[in-house]
């Protein structure tokens, strides 16, 4: 139990690949936290879909000691897609390291996450990383800094690689950083700002004391889910989970429930003693569930696999609140879930942690957003499942738009802004960044575009040197057609989907050629077209397979031979007509690719 003076609780936030893990690497090494024979890069990313992809996904709360003072670390993620995981850190802290690239200088996440820390009011403490790269250019980067907060902002220069300056960065945190000032009350309110799930333990809540302390074995009450429980062991992040006596006010730590129903702890609820609460007792301020933007259909590849799907998404999302899921039946590929999730990322990263922590192989379709639907008789729909939508019923449709921030720089400018605008892209507003060579463009496109990859298309024009932030900014009217993909003559409704009328052409043609490529040929010929309603704008042929029928012919006359491809054609014509097609799984992974 320490003295609330000597804590010290802040996170760093950055943009993605700005060093936020080395640095925090060189944390544990400097204050000895992790012995040097256990040490290993990236050490507070524990999921092997991070260190695949070398990127932080879940966020982790590590305690270190420097100097006499506790500092209580929470490591953040700096991809877009995992905001929700930041804005939920920043909630449980006093101040942040905003960490910036000195190669690549202030990035447009930077700009994001440095306005949710501003709008938690928590202490910024700027430093410049990578300073011992030769193209960096740390001026430069620190009059960035300088022009997004302000002129007499004091900038630390770190090398996280090497661990140049990290002591000093440390010694302004525990300088500049507020201690935890516990609320006025004496009972105990704490913050579930995460939690795990344990197979011994239950579910283990990641917590925050904001007032009053907790004890090893005493009765904890869940204020949102009314739920009581026991907790069977409180402690720290070492960053194991280490057992303490007692957690008390500004500490942040972990409380084992031994809960084993899952729904029972909420992220973002308020734990506390008793459920006899106080008249003027009021909950924490917690975290506002952020709303799925993007969705797909995730079906097990072996069907027996439904249920232990079930239980491995209920398991995941405890720790991964952000994302959404129910049951879903499809004709083709059986029982499933849709999913509804933060990015394309997102989604991914689900489907690998299904692989690697539950051992569960899994198909994972497109991804898809919501569009709203005005009815001629009035009423309003929302979904992202247009294959269930009457069109001949449908007076508008209204079409999901995301604001984006782009950096990049001046020379890159025209190539993006160029392809944008083909996107039906709006232009919002566009700025130098400083006095660099570094544009700040800001857009309103269709979200869909950003869920296709967007991301990786601005990189590829701009050569790598962009970045690019985006948020939901709501519905506009568009005039959109709906596109049916049919098969042999048959209609798929998974494969539906809207385009704007001016670029439905090009869209079904990307779309017929992609089916083209990826479907098995069959045993007759099969015919691909994409039709607005009963009008076909783009079609293909897929040539059968030839089977060798002559290949066990020896001789005879050339009758015998015409006979036996007569009798071949008749049965190709005969299965065209049954229709008899097959679309295995890997026909939709392909096509989702």
């Amino acid at each position: 139990m320490t003295n609330s003076s000597k804590i010290r609780n802040f996170c760093i936030i950055a943009h993605i690949d700005h060093g936020k893990s080395t640095l925090a690497d060189r944390f544990l090494q400097i204050t000895k936290t992790v012995p040097e024979k256990k040490f290993k890069p990236q050490f507070l990313d524990r999921l092997e879909a991070e260190r695949e992809h070398g990127i932080t996904i879940k966020m982790q709360p590590v305690q270190m000691k420097f100097k006499g003072v506790v500092l209580n670390l929470i490591d953040t993620p700096g991809h877009i897609d995992f905001a929700y995981e930041v804005s939920r850190a920043l909630k449980a802290v006093e101040g942040a390291i905003l960490l910036v690239d000195a190669v690549s200088g202030v990035q447009a996440q930077t700009l994001s996450v440095l306005e949710m820390a501003k709008k938690e009011g928590l202490r910024i403490i700027p430093a410049v990383n990578k300073i011992d790269l030769s193209q960096a250019d740390p001026k430069k980067t620190a009059e960035e800094i300088k022009e997004v907060l302000s002129p007499q902002t004091e900038i630390s220069f770190v090398s996280a690689k090497t661990g140049e300056g990290v002591s000093s960065l440390l010694e302004r945190v525990i300088k500049e950083t507020p201690s935890p000032q516990s609320l006025p009350q004496k009972e105990l309110k704490s913050l579930v700002f995460d939690a795990h799930y344990d197979t011994h333990s239950g579910v283990v809540a990641h917590v925050r004391i904001f007032s009053g302390q907790i004890s090893q074995g005493e009765k904890i009450y869940l204020v949102g889910t009314k739920t009581e429980a026991k907790a069977e062991k409180v402690g720290i992040f070492k960053p194991h989970l280490t057992s303490e006596r007692v957690l008390k006010a500004g500490e942040i730590g972990f409380v084992l429930t031994n809960l084993k129903d899952i729904h029972k702890v909420l992220v973002g609820d308020t734990l506390t003693h008793s459920p006899t609460l106080k008249p003027n007792f009021s909950v924490l301020s917690g975290f506002k569930k952020p709303k799925p933007k993007v969705f797909a259909s995730l079906y097990p590849v072996d069907e027996n696999d439904y249920v232990r799907l079930r239980e491995s998404l209920e398991l995941l999302s405890l720790s991964d609140s952000s994302f959404e899921f129910r049951p879903e039946l499809s004709g083709l590929l059986g029982r499933g879930f849709r999913l509804g999730a933060l990015g394309s990322l997102h989604l991914q990263i689900i489907r690998e942690r299904l692989e690697k922590e539950f051992s569960l192989e899994t198909l994972l379709t497109a991804p898809r957003v919501k569009y709203k639907f005005k009815f001629r008789d009035g009423s309003w729909q929302t979904t992202d499942q247009i294959e269930k939508i009457d069109f001949t019923l449908v007076s508008e449709v209204f079409e999901p738009k995301a604001k984006i921030k782009v950096i990049v720089p001046a020379e890159f400018q025209g190539k993006i802004m160029e392809y944008l605008h083909q996107q039906r892209g709006t232009m919002i507003n566009t700025q130098y960044l400083g006095n660099s060579q570094r544009l700040f463009l800001e857009y309103e496109v269709p979200l869909v575009l950003v869920v296709r990859g967007l991301f990786s298309k601005i990189l590829s024009l701009s050569s790598g040197f962009a970045s690019l932030d985006y948020s939901f900014s709501g519905y506009k009217k568009e005039e959109l057609v709906k596109v049916d993909i049919s098969i042999a003559d048959k209609i798929f409704p998974a494969l539906s989907f809207l385009a704007h009328k001016n670029e439905a052409y090009k869209e079904a043609r990307e779309k017929v050629d992609k089916i083209k490529e990826v479907l098995p040929r069959q045993l007759f010929e099969v015919h691909i077209r994409a039709q607005v309603g009963s009008r076909v704008i783009a079609k293909a042929k897929l040539s059968p397979l030839r089977k060798d029928v002559l290949a066990k012919l020896y001789g005879g006359d050339r009758t015998r031979k015409d006979k036996l491809l007569k009798k071949q054609k008749e049965g190709k014509k005969k299965l065209k007509q049954i229709g008899n097609l097959h679309l295995p799984p890997e026909f939709f992974q392909k096509l989702s690719k």
